[in-house]
């Protein structure tokens, strides 16, 4: 009887009729902001922009940043009046996934901050704020002052066996920018975007207190590059592929190596960035901007030489970036950097790090026997593409070329402090060994401009 008593019962509520108890739909929104990052605008002395994301459009479809002084080193964030405002614009992203997730990227620039300062913030809108961060502008809009940078490519959801090192160097202050050369996540895309998000909350931890400059790798692709162009805020109004800042006495460039590789989204592009390039290092190599800014830096993700063990393209001697398009050579980078007297290109893409000697053309144009990077006759190129990811290291050759004078397969990142006109350090950390650096060296110059003469 019990049993009979309960086989009704369910058959009452449709059970034994196949017909599944309906729930009543949950409407969910997700008006809290989340994935928060910053960088320059276009001053980058005494502008930023701050981006971020949230999965539901406020009804107002407001985008807001509250902002304020700290007065005192040290202040408690909760203690500052957000006493200023600004407000921006959110645009609908959707995935190309199959599930076309959908988010809105919302982006707010602040302007004329007060130089040498440090602000707290919040953003969002009366439908959810974020936690009270904080920045420090430049500490003047002209280039006497010594900016440190820390330097990578390749950091993934997975394995970002950097981060949490650089983490900590953020919080104590270290760093007044950072450049991420490349490879994100790994993927942005995949899972219906998802582990894009998820690396994007990774990263929120630095990239909310420090401008983070980025450039596309190959494995931001997918779908055109979307989930790139639409998650960051670059100057220069080129959906982040390629823009140009200035940052104490170093003008840097960041260009889309990927360009002369994904042809299949048509040449455009890379016409448009290669005319860019030159129109932009001309104005960074004339007499009055060369004065007061004599570095000049470029980062873009796939190296033009690398000594690694594998079959990408900086393993051949025609580097698709360095001499452009087959046979043709025509949109060729190497011969720019040389007639326009860049400095230093940094690149990633292999997974470790590498230096080499001054190099054109892979002839080696030390400074001297005994000083190489002093006043030497070409740029000086850096692969850093040890940040971390699943993929793991790169081997290099049994036989390491002449023209490279150090490398390593540890997990790490580069740091750049640009002392003065004259002098920049670089040197590499291992996180393998605990934050050990295991490479440095100075490059010094007495004179900058095209090498062709010097």
């Amino acid at each position: 009887m019990q049993l009979l008593f309960f086989l009704l019962t369910l058959s009452s509520i449709g059970g034994l009729h196949g017909q599944a108890v309906e729930e009543e739909p949950t409407n969910i929104v997700h008006y809290q902001p989340e994935q928060v990052h910053l960088s320059f605008g276009e001053i980058s002395a005494s502008e930023i922009v701050v981006t971020w994301s949230t999965l539901s459009l406020p009804p107002n479809a407001s985008s807001i940043v509250e902002y304020g002084l700290l007065r005192e080193t040290g202040q408690n964030l909760a203690s500052v009046p957000l006493s200023q405002r600004a407000e921006g614009q959110a645009i609908k992203f959707v995935d190309g996934g199959h599930k076309r997730a959908t988010q809105y990227i919302h982006r707010v620039t602040l302007r004329e901050l007060k130089l040498n300062s440090s602000y707290a913030y919040h953003c969002g809108s009366s439908f959810g704020w974020s936690v009270l961060f904080q920045f420090r502008t430049s500490p003047t809009a002209g280039s006497d002052w010594s900016p440190t940078l820390a330097i990578y490519g390749d950091m993934g959801n997975e394995n970002a066996q950097s981060l949490a090192r650089l983490q900590q160097e953020t919080q104590l202050g270290m760093y007044d920018a950072i450049l991420h050369v490349g490879d994100f996540a790994y993927d942005m895309s995949s899972k219906d975007a998802r582990v894009g998000d998820e690396f994007m909350r990774q990263i929120e931890s630095v990239a909310a207190y420090l401008p983070y400059m980025v450039v596309p790798g190959n494995h931001e692709e997918k779908y055109n590059f979307s989930n790139y162009r639409a998650r960051f805020s670059m100057p220069g109004a080129t959906e982040n592929m390629f823009y140009s800042f200035d940052l104490g006495p170093v003008h840097f460039i960041g260009i889309s190596t990927e360009v002369y590789y994904f042809l299949n989204y048509g040449v455009k592009s890379l016409v448009f960035q290669y005319e860019w390039l030159k129109d932009d290092l001309a104005r960074a190599n004339s007499k009055e901007n060369r004065l007061q800014r004599p570095w000049i830096v470029i980062y873009g993700h796939r190296p033009m030489y690398c000594s690694n063990e594998n079959d990408n393209d900086c393993t051949h001697s025609e580097t698709l970036t360095r001499v452009g398009w087959p046979f043709l050579h025509m949109f060729g980078l190497e011969d720019l950097l040389y007639e326009y007297g860049v400095d230093v290109a940094i690149w990633a893409h292999e997974h470790s790090y590498e230096r080499l000697w001054p190099i054109y053309d892979y002839v080696v144009r030390n400074g001297s026997l005994g000083s190489p990077y002093e006043n030497p006759r070409a740029p000086v190129h850096i692969v850093t593409g040890s940040a971390g990811c699943k993929e793991g290291r790169e081997p290099f050759k049994g036989k390491i070329p002449e023209w490279s004078a150090f490398h390593s397969q540890d997990y790490g990142y580069t740091r750049l402090k640009a002392h003065n006109r004259t002098h920049l350090y670089f040197e590499q950390v291992s996180d393998d060994q605990q934050g050990a650096i295991i490479d440095r060296f100075w490059l010094i110059k007495s004179k900058h401009g095209s090498y062709a003469k010097l």
